[in-house]
């Protein structure tokens, strides 16, 4: 047989139908780590609250991820859940505000971009406000402002710590200068607070930037990040811009900002609820529920 006849001849061990291909991965099985780019398994993903064993990248969360992660089982008390933002400029940009309202409140199902409430953490009495990037990038509008202040007041008011975890763009600018005006807002309810000698604890993931980092965010007497969050006011292009000098390659990070002072310490969510345990414990050793 002429050589060439070796190279025509059938696999034997091929399968019949040559149509056959892998099987593929049905949705939702798997998740790729956006950290180190290995595949995970989404259950194992969630038993890890969201965050990968093998690059220990944090994952974002939604507001009642969050809460649920925090608060003790069936603790969680929502407050003022039915604010709504409204449109004082009539804005319209690439699209009008009304419809980007609209069409975060049908993607997340929340009425805006921060969740507040009471709720219970190791069996102590806290007010807690929680914020969610997937509103509109978790910008501070009219609504995010009334709310944060409300529950700041409210915790004045029932001698309780503050809980806040941030999550955010910045300012909502469809809505002008009465969304600048929530950082003074914010940040008078805050000192208000702190005079009353009561704790305040600020848990900052990725991102959080602009103005809730200009105000209530940055202004706890315990400042926390998540690994590797972005944390700052402006991006960097703007500061190089305006400094017309290149910024260092980790400025920003969560890590830049705890090596200059920004922040008092950097947690895994994994032991976010146990740290935040032990500092209520410290600052507030009498305030265990009955």
């Amino acid at each position: 047989m002429p050589i060439g006849e070796w190279f025509k001849k059938e696999n034997k061990r091929a399968p019949a139908d040559q149509t056959l291909t892998k099987r593929a991965i049905p949705d939702g099985v798997w998740e790729k780590c956006l950290g180190c780019n290995e595949p995970i398994f989404i259950k194992e993903l969630e038993r890890n609250l969201m965050v990968c064993s093998k690059c220990d990248y944090h994952f974002p969360l939604s507001a009642y991820e969050r809460i649920y992660h925090l608060a003790d089982p069936n603790s969680f008390e929502e407050l003022w859940e039915d604010l709504c933002s409204e449109d004082p400029l009539c804005f319209i940009g690439k699209k009008a505000y009304m419809d980007s309202l609209v069409e975060a409140k049908n993607k997340t199902g929340l009425n805006d971009a921060v969740i507040c409430g009471r709720a219970g953490i190791g069996g102590r009495k806290v007010a807690i406000g929680v914020m969610d990037f997937r509103f509109i990038g978790g910008s501070m509008g009219s609504v995010v402002g009334e709310k944060i202040t409300r529950m700041v007041e409210l915790a004045t008011d029932e001698k309780l710590p503050i809980i806040t975890v941030s999550s955010s763009g910045g300012a909502r600018m469809q809505e002008g200068m009465i969304s600048l005006m929530q950082m003074a807002k914010t940040s008078t309810a805050v000192a208000r607070h702190s005079k009353s000698g009561l704790p305040y604890i600020s848990v900052l993931s990725h991102p959080t930037s602009g103005g809730v980092t200009a105000s209530f965010s940055t202004l706890a007497d315990i400042i926390i990040a998540e690994p590797k969050a972005f944390i700052g006011f402006a991006g960097p292009r703007v500061i190089e811009q305006t400094i017309k000098q290149k910024l260092p390659k980790d400025f920003q990070t969560a890590e830049f900002n705890l090596t200059h002072g920004m922040v008092d310490m950097i947690v895994n969510r994994l032991d976010m609820k146990r740290t935040i345990m032990r500092l209520l414990d410290y600052l507030e050793p009498s305030g265990v529920v009955e």
